[in-house]
């Protein structure tokens, strides 16, 4: 049953995150530990403006297959409203994490404790804000015919497709970062003292 709610999740939060909502979806990555830049864990961060203008290119495109009626067009701009007010909740509440973090390092000994309870905090805010954002984009799915989820499910495979091969590019680089292409510590270590990195 959680693996199911789990798969449920992750198909809603790709809808958004397909179709304009990398912010609401890159929440679903693993949250950062504490102490960790903004800019590498949060929504915004490096690279967001570009990963933005993409999606958004992607949404209106995909908008402008769809074809859709009055009531699936409420539907429509109910979801990306909620998706980008969402966004903007969840780029606040880890930009305030970030500050609240940063602040603690004049400390002498750390508080692990409250620095826990504002890690969890913001991640139970942010659990419902994308919930919110895949709620509105299941809604809008649902009340599409079938015509248009084949559309909506050509773009998903997609954008699925692209995160694979994002991802194995990522593996093939780090492999060689490691010393080897099963990225085993050391798999490189004397093939040459001259490399140069």
């Amino acid at each position: 049953m959680a693996k199911q709610y789990r798969i449920l999740t992750a198909a809603a939060a790709a809808i958004a995150l397909t179709f304009g909502a990398a912010h609401a979806a890159t929440t679903d990555a693993p949250p950062p530990p504490p102490g960790a830049p903004a800019a590498m864990s949060g929504p915004g961060g490096h690279g967001g403006h570009r990963m933005e203008m993409r999606m958004q290119k992607q949404l209106d495109q995909l908008h402008g297959q769809l074809k859709l009626n009055a009531d699936q067009e409420k539907l429509w701009q109910t979801a990306l409203t909620t998706m980008k007010q969402n966004h903007q909740q969840m780029r606040e509440s880890f930009r305030q994490m970030h500050d609240q973090m940063k602040s603690m390092d004049n400390q002498p000994i750390l508080d692990l404790n409250a620095m826990y309870a504002a890690h969890q905090k913001v991640e139970q805010q942010n659990t419902q804000l994308r919930e919110q954002t895949a709620t509105a984009w299941l809604n809008f799915y649902n009340a599409l015919n079938d015509q248009q989820k084949t559309t909506v499910s050509t773009a998903l495979k997609n954008h699925f497709a692209k995160m694979r091969e994002h991802e194995q590019k990522m593996h093939e680089r780090w492999g060689k970062h490691r010393g080897g292409p099963d990225g085993a510590p050391g798999a490189a270590a004397g093939a040459s003292a001259t490399a140069k990195p």
